[in-house]
């Protein structure tokens, strides 16, 4: 049964739009998009899709597939007083940020996994807001929606996010990467193919929790933001790795961390690019190996089992691996030859085994298309 026949069974008539937006996996460039820096996101073949319809009062009534079809019932007064609970506030708060003043059904069905760093919370976003932007002709750009689910996210749910997660959903194109400038939101996309050269990237779901609203995120961004203040500059874009450490004594050693984190993991970015436009995925691996180690040691964001199916990767013929997403759980990423993929799977999961830990679940993906109107 497709989203438009689950809406008319959920509600009783037929919808109006019916939009989709993917989750993400980013190649390169973590936790730099709060601090105006560079990212490397491709967007996956999961996706979020959303099925809306006007209502003639001010009700807001939400189904979802993976939440047994229940109906949550809000309204547009206790949207505006920012109200709501966990997952319903991601809807209610892009409800919110595009200023929506009528009612709606809107009926969900995501596909992208829950928890795995793979921002299934942009690809729901970014599905609700094309819908909205396509059913009251709002005629707003790409990257101003990026910008209002970005502020839904901030302002309305809590969560701290950069613009990366957003952009990627809405601006994706199959077979490229988009490299993102995230201080003026410009973008170039760079053709990512691993498959010419027999190369797969295997993105490893380690089912660790993985939640971002529970502080560590908020603290990593109130650390980066506490040294640009240092520096007197408006974010740590604006700072070189030169001036960083000839200025360490300024900062504590947690503040030194995080900003060298966040100054190194923007050059990886722009090498990254060179590795792939050179087709170089020997030195494409070793900058994937270089941004976990920073992620690990320096911004303190990985966990035991991202980092075991790290090295188990690399231990195992992957040409390289990284955590992806804000960390603290979440999935990982190897860059394998195609002949390995069943070897580095399995031998990750007898590591996972071994350790006790919660058996890893494992796909790949294409880079594929942004958000969409379906019908």
């Amino acid at each position: 049964m497709d989203i438009t026949e689950l809406f008319a069974k959920g509600f009783g008539y037929p919808p109006e739009v019916v939009a989709s937006a993917p989750g993400r996996v980013n190649l390169i460039g973590e936790h730099i998009d709060y601090s105006e820096g560079f990212v490397l996101p491709f967007a996956i073949d999961a996706v979020t899709k959303c099925a809306i319809a006007k209502r003639d009062d001010g009700k807001i009534r939400i189904i979802s597939a993976q939440k047994k079809n229940e109906i949550i019932e809000s309204n547009l007064e206790a949207i505006a007083a920012k109200q709501g609970s966990t997952w319903s506030r991601y809807i209610y708060g892009v409800i919110w940020a595009m200023e929506i003043e009528t009612g709606l059904d809107i009926y969900i069905d995501g596909k992208v996994p829950l928890g795995a760093g793979l921002s299934s919370s942009a690809a729901l976003e970014c599905s609700l807001a094309t819908a909205l932007n396509h059913l009251f002709h709002l005629e707003k750009t790409l990257p101003e929606l990026a910008r209002l689910t970005q502020r839904a996210e901030n302002d309305y749910v809590g969560v701290p996010c950069g613009i990366m997660d957003q952009s990627i959903s809405l601006m994706a194109r199959a077979g490229y990467g988009l490299l993102l400038d995230c201080q003026d939101l410009s973008t170039r996309h760079i053709k990512i193919d691993f498959a010419s050269k027999s190369l797969r990237l295997l993105i490893i779901d380690t089912q660790a929790h993985h939640a971002l609203t529970d502080g560590g995120y908020a603290k990593r961004r109130e650390s980066c933001e506490e040294v640009a203040k240092i520096f007197s500059i408006p974010s740590l874009r604006q700072l070189s790795m030169e001036s960083l450490l000839a200025h360490k004594a300024k900062l504590s050693e947690l503040q030194f961390k995080r900003a060298h984190h966040g100054v190194s993991e923007m050059l990886r970015v722009l090498d990254a690019v060179k590795a792939l436009e050179a087709e170089d995925f020997e030195a494409l691996g070793q900058l994937l190996n270089q941004s976990h180690n920073s992620l690990r040691d320096d911004y303190e964001v990985s966990c035991p089992e991202l980092d075991l199916a790290v090295d188990t990767a690399l231990s195992s013929g992957a040409l390289g691996a990284r955590m992806v997403g804000g960390g603290f759980g979440g999935s990982a990423i190897a860059l394998i030859k195609e002949s390995d993929a069943g070897t580095i799977s399995s031998t990750i999961e007898r590591a996972f085994a071994k350790n006790g830990f919660k058996a890893p679940r494992f796909f790949d993906s294409l880079p594929s298309d942004g958000a969409k109107v379906i019908s």
